[in-house]
C-alpha cells in the first residue's frame, strides 16, 4: 500500500523499540501532519503559491481520494488565497485521530485500548510490521546523515525529513543529531523551501503555538 506523506508522517512518531507512539511528540503531531498534508497536496498539484499564499489550482476541481488530503485541500478556499498557516493549522487537534484511523482501516497499525490506573483511557498502537516503519525512517535519515546533495533526494523524503527536524521529532533524529547535522538540515530546508515555498514557515509557527500553550 503507498501511504500518502500525513500517514508515513505519523508512522514516523513510532517508536519501535518501546512499541509505541513516542509521547514527547504528541503535542506537535496534529501540526506536523497537516503540513505534510499541504505538501502532499502542493506535490499533486492541488495547492500552489501565489504571493506568499496558498491558492487552489485548476486541478483542485479533482479531489482527492484521500478524506483527509480532501479535508484539508477544502480549507484553502477556491475564492481567494489564504495563509499557508491558517491552512496548516485548521483543525490541527483532529489531525492525528483521522489519520490513526484512516492507518487501522488499512491494517498498518491495530489500535486498542486500556485504562491508566484504572481512570485515563489510553490508546495502544501497535504496528502490524515494524519493518516499514523502520525501513521509512531509515530512509529518511539517510537523506540528512548520509550528507547527499538535498536535489538529488526525492522530494517525499526530504519533505518528511524537515518536518521531523522542525518538530523535533526524536524517534527520526535525535537532538545531537539535530545539532551535528544543523548545516545539512539547513541545506536540505532550503531546498524544501523552494519547491515548497511558505510551507515551513507555517510548520514553525504551528509548532511553535503547540509548544507555548503546553509549556
Amino acid at each position: 500500500m503507498a501511504h500518502s506523506l500525513p500517514q508515513r508522517m505519523y508512522l514516523l512518531g513510532y517508536d519501535t523499540e518501546k512499541n509505541r507512539l513516542d509521547p514527547a511528540g504528541a503535542v506537535v503531531r496534529g501540526s506536523l501532519l497537516r503540513a505534510a498534508a499541504v505538501a502532499d497536496l502542493v506535490l499533486a498539484g492541488l495547492l500552489s503559491d501565489r504571493d506568499g499564499k496558498a491558492e487552489r489550482t485548476a486541478a483542485a476541481g479533482l479531489a482527492p481520494e484521500d478524506p483527509f488530503l480532501a479535508k484539508v485541500l477544502e480549507d484553502a478556499p477556491g475564492t481567494k488565497p489564504r495563509r499557508w498557516l491558517t491552512v496548516v493549522d485548521r483543525d490541527w487537534h483532529r489531525a492525528e485521530g483521522i489519520v490513526r484511523d484512516q492507518l487501522a482501516a488499512a491494517g498498518t497499525i491495530t489500535v486498542g485500548r486500556h485504562r491508566a490506573m484504572g481512570i485515563f483511557p489510553v490508546r495502544d498502537i501497535a504496528l502490524a510490521d515494524p519493518r516499514l516503519v523502520e525501513g521509512l525512517r531509515g530512509r529518511v535519515r539517510d537523506v540528512v546523515l548520509s550528507g547527499q546533495d538535498p536535489t538529488a533526494v526525492p522530494i517525499e523524503d526530504a519533505v518528511l525529513a524537515v518536518l521531523s527536524a522542525e518538530g523535533d521529532v526524536h524517534t527520526v533524529f535525535s537532538a545531537k543529531e539535530n545539532r551535528v547535522h544543523r548545516s545539512a538540515i539547513k541545506a536540505l530546508a532550503a531546498h524544501v523551501d523552494t519547491v515548497l515555498p511558505g510551507l515551513r514557515k507555517a510548520v514553525r509557527y504551528s509548532v511553535a503555538a503547540r509548544r507555548s500553550v503546553s509549556g
